[in-house]
């Protein structure tokens, strides 16, 4: 997706990455199924990791949420797709793959 430059849809499928470990997270400390929500912050906070999460890791949420282009219409698809670019989908891959490693050790523990 990043070679072909659909930039919308790589922050997609990084939210999405996110948002499914954030579930396991969930599930491995709650022992029940997560609640119904594409809401990363929510997620955070009620599987109790926001709490843990540097302000870095807090403010890249800020910046992937938004990134659930699901739910979004047009004109706020175009927004986001002109505030990405090849680089800055690199940098986003690269703080996913952290995120995901920093969770990951977590979920070890």
């Amino acid at each position: 997706m990043l070679k072909s430059k659909r930039y919308l849809y790589v922050g997609f499928m990084c939210n999405q990455a996110i948002e499914k470990i954030f579930k396991a997270y969930y599930v491995k400390t709650n022992g029940k199924q997560p609640p119904y929500t594409h809401k990363l912050i929510r997620l955070a906070e009620e599987g109790n990791l926001y709490s843990l999460m540097s302000e870095e890791q807090k403010d890249f949420l800020d910046i992937i949420s938004p990134l659930n282009i699901e739910a979004r219409y047009p004109t706020q698809k175009q927004e986001l797709y002109e505030a990405l670019s090849n680089d800055r989908c690199k940098e986003i891959i690269k703080e996913t793959e952290d995120f995901i490693l920093w969770i990951k050790k977590k979920l070890d523990n």
